[in-house]
């Protein structure tokens, strides 16, 4: 098939990879602008951007598609559909009728569950068991168009939004070269989503990931990995802000107020159980293990964490 492909970030690629190995032809891709980065605020290309280069693969970055010139060279490209992976832009009605059979999109959640901008997230914080990708012809409307593939996959304890995130990459590439495959072949079966069970994962908000160790720690825990790495979940002892980027909720028979250090090792009390923190990172330095940080900066049984 002649496609568009467009995706900006890391969870894109596979995709395209996949695409490019399937033997599709990608007329052009569609990528959010380079953005300052780094210390020097270099404007970067995105990773979709720098494989499709790497492929030899034009690449555009419109801002938006309000200029009609910009909506009459995407029609312009004459493919048979757009594969869209995280492109980060909404795309009008004009776009999504152009190509000859639709516009699909990858989703990282069992929809009709998680719709928005944060599935992967959400579904860590919120507890669930399970989690996934599905394909979807794309509306106008917010991840509510018919479902054509879904791959599922549980959601283990230790999983953190990166290793969730990596997982449902994989997962997603090529059931995306599946979905293209039925459609070529005309035996694609599209699902109407119900409108029962249907959550808004709306984005991170950075006022989230505060520790409030008043929860219970299994809640805790989903919250910690859900905001793993980024933007981290942290708490305040002596002045300094300290991320926790992996954790695990423990039951303990001793008993103290929410945020108390229950022995040496960074067990650490909260509103019902105890959670032992696993892996740490200070104010401007790298992830480290409890026991590295702990070697030059100790926190013996009874300091308090700050909420």
């Amino acid at each position: 098939m002649r496609l568009v492909f467009m995706g900006t970030p890391d969870f894109s690629v596979p995709v395209l990879e996949a695409l490019v190995a399937a033997g599709h032809e990608i007329a052009a891709v569609y990528s959010q602008p380079p953005r300052p980065a780094g210390r020097g605020k270099k404007l970067s290309p995105s990773p979709v951007q720098l494989r499709a280069e790497s492929f030899g693969i034009e690449v555009r970055t419109p801002l938006n598609f309000k200029a009609a010139a910009d909506r009459e060279a995407f029609a312009a490209l004459d493919v048979d559909a757009a594969v869209v992976v995280a492109y980060g832009l909404l795309l009008p009605q004009a776009v999504l009728d152009a190509p000859r059979l639709g516009c699909f999109n990858l989703h990282a959640s069992l929809l009709p569950r998680w719709r928005g901008a944060a599935p992967i997230q959400r579904a860590i914080m919120a507890g669930d068991d399970e989690t996934g990708v599905c394909v979807m012809r794309m509306e106008l409307g917010l991840d509510t168009g018919p479902v054509l593939l879904c791959e599922r996959t549980p959601i283990a304890h230790e999983d953190t939004a990166q290793s969730l995130h990596d997982r449902l990459a994989q997962i997603g590439a090529p059931l995306m070269v599946e979905a293209l495959d039925a459609l070529a072949k005309g035996t694609a079966r599209e699902e109407i989503q119900s409108e029962i069970g249907v959550e808004y994962a709306r984005k991170i908000d950075k006022a989230e990931a505060r520790i409030d160790w008043s929860l219970p720690a299994e809640a805790l825990s989903a919250h910690i990995r859900g905001l793993s790495p980024f933007p981290g979940a942290w708490f305040e002892l002596n002045g300094e802000r300290i991320k926790v980027l992996l954790c695990r909720a423990e039951t303990s028979a001793q008993h103290a107020e929410p945020g108390a250090a229950l022995d040496d090792a960074l067990l650490i009390a909260c509103g019902s159980g105890a959670l032992r923190l696993l892996t740490l990172q200070r104010a401007g330095k790298g992830r480290v293990s409890a026991a590295d940080l702990l070697r030059g900066f100790p926190v013996p049984a009874g300091t308090r964490l700050s909420a």
